[in-house]
């Protein structure tokens, strides 16, 4: 066992930062796997506004529903770009904290 190892104990303070910091990465990367499913669906409701959108051009779909519909995508698409921008912030915080804890070390 290295001096450091033996000096480190579960109370010491960079343990429960340490800790601490790791619960909140967890958080971050649960959010963010969130949004991927999120924006998979996204996708997926993109590729069924194509098809709605042939229905459209052919006369088989009402047109109001239509732009209701792409309205609606277009909103979740943008909350979750914003989302995700966020989620990177926050993960790129975390790693700058990590990296302190790391240095300080």
């Amino acid at each position: 066992m290295s001096k450091r190892e033996g000096k480190v104990k579960k109370g010491n303070p960079e343990v429960q930062a340490f800790h601490r910091l790791e619960e909140v990465v967890n958080g971050a990367v649960a959010q963010l796997k969130e949004l991927r499913s999120r924006l998979g669906q996204a996708q997926e409701e993109g590729l069924e506004m194509r098809e709605l959108l042939r229905k459209f051009t052919e006369g088989e779909e009402d047109p109001a529903r239509l732009m209701t519909r792409l309205r609606t995508l277009e909103s979740e698409n943008q909350e979750l770009l914003d989302r995700l921008q966020q989620g990177k912030g926050g993960v790129d915080r975390l790693l700058a904290r990590i990296r302190f804890l790391e240095e300080q070390g």
